[in-house]
């Protein structure tokens, strides 16, 4: 991250450039940035093709971010990227200061409008004739560089609509959720009254329950519906995303298998996948579903019967997870909630991860080697309380999937118990020691948190 990439310039060139060679830019909005800081880099972002445009460290600067680029690891000083209340406490910064910058920005960008003899945006985009080269350049590393790929402009382009003027047909009405469940699923949405619907599914079904769960959300706000109100029941192969962004409420069961990005920022719903009945293969030898599962979910309850393909639960910061078998990076920088593995895991485990806790079965003693250490330890379960939720777990596993693997462990919990590897970050353990700690002396709420983090700062 901090030693790879390219200039947002070249990039966005060749986007436009390629964009209007193949017909297309008409209807797409081209956004760029990276380090976009003045009016100045506006006009040249629209000039070279961009017609949207992000800001991300200046903004930061002004709320006070000094640049010690310790954000991925909650210890940033002025309060700015850290839930660390003491730290959040330092923050000064003020939604105005922001407004303030941009006004000066989009005040500058006028400024060069007018003096490029331009009334709108729109105008402005790809006319790269109004971008010149400085000449005799002397400078070593600059001397001799070449800008005409940059500052291209393909033949004809005059006759070419050059920025975004059509609107895209999605066809979001044939997507599954608006043309069978959200009708199906309406006396739940109305009235809060349980649905059960059946429907098969196929890889073009992108982002299924999605538009569903937007509704539930719509209505019912993030609390959602009462557990398992919606029963969602698929068969076939589920394309990208199925069960993204789901709440509480909606229960989807898959009877096939899922394409990459299942569950993505699942938000209280729960998900089933296990092979077709009638299967002959061993799930616990063969993906069912594909990478980056449950991604950025926040909370509700997942069960796989098979492997899930690389990044499992990546950035999971609440979400109950089993599953019999992960490929590389699993539990990669997540935060929170409860992963419980059946099976083998890939390399890097575990790499980032500052919350949470994973559980992982491993009878042979070879997961230590797959695992990053930076930032977790290993062990055991601390107590029954922990042992009891985990046999929970994959009950409820065994419950919704019918796992042989699963049975197997439970009916064989006394002699499995010990093979289960506990993997949990360090200063996580340490701030749950913390809060146990503070709660024996009666304290709770916002004043145990307080003390809590006091108390592992102590530690």
């Amino acid at each position: 991250m901090r030693h790879a990439g390219l200039p947002w310039e070249l990039g966005l060139a060749e986007t436009h450039q390629t964009l209007i060679l193949n017909n297309l830019r008409s209807r797409i909005k081209v956004e760029t940035d990276g380090k976009l800081m003045t009016g100045r880099d506006l006009a040249i972002a629209a000039l070279l093709g961009a017609e949207e445009y992000g800001f991300a460290t200046t903004p930061l600067i002004v709320l006070g971010c000094v640049m010690m680029r310790v954000c991925n690891l909650d210890t940033c000083p002025v309060g700015v990227a850290t839930q660390n209340p003491e730290l959040r406490n330092k923050f000064s910064g003020d939604p105005q200061y922001v407004v303030n910058l941009l006004q000066f920005v989009a005040q500058e960008m006028r400024e060069i409008m007018a003096e490029l003899g331009f009334k709108t945006v729109d105008e402005m985009i790809g006319r790269t004739d109004k971008l010149e080269m400085t000449q005799a350049v002397t400078h070593w590393k600059a001397k001799g560089l070449d800008f005409s790929g940059i500052l291209y402009q393909p033949e004809g382009f005059e006759k070419t609509n050059i920025y975004c003027q059509e609107e895209q047909d999605h066809g979001l009405i044939h997507s599954l959720d608006l043309s069978v469940l959200v009708d199906q699923c309406a006396p739940a949405l109305e009235k809060g009254e349980k649905v059960h619907v059946s429907s098969p599914i196929k890889n073009t079904n992108r982002v299924v329950g999605t538009l569903l769960g937007s509704e539930v959300t719509k209505r019912y706000g993030a609390e959602g519906l009462l557990e398992d109100t919606i029963n969602l029941h698929f068969t076939g192969s589920a394309g990208q995303s199925f069960g993204a962004f789901v709440p509480k409420g909606i229960t989807l069961k898959l009877e096939g298998d899922a394409n990459d990005y299942i569950g993505k920022g699942l938000s209280g719903g729960k998900m089933a996948v296990y092979p077709p009945k009638a299967s002959t293969f061993a799930a616990e030898e063969n993906t069912i579903i594909g990478n980056v599962a449950f991604y950025g979910a926040t909370a509700g309850e997942a069960y796989i019967r098979g492997v899930a393909g690389e990044r499992f639960c990546v950035r999971n910061s609440g979400v109950k997870a089993v599953v019999e078998a992960v490929g590389d990076h699993g539990c990669e920088y997540m935060t929170g909630g409860k992963v419980v593995i059946l099976g083998s895991t890939g390399r890097n485990f575990a790499a980032g991860m500052s919350g949470g806790v994973a559980y992982i079965y491993d009878p042979d003693n070879t997961f230590k080697s797959k695992c990053n250490m930076e930032m977790v330890e290993l062990g055991t379960f601390e107590d029954q309380d922990e042992t009891d939720e985990v046999f929970q777990m994959i009950q409820n596993h065994v419950n919704y999937t019918q796992s042989p693997v699963g049975q197997n462990i439970i009916d064989n919990w006394s002699l499995m118990v010990s093979k289960f590897v506990r993997v949990m970050p360090k200063d996580y353990k340490r701030m749950i020691t913390a809060i146990r700690k503070v709660e024996s002396m009666g304290l709770s709420g916002e004043e145990a948190l307080m003390a809590a983090f006091q108390e592992n700062i102590i530690l």
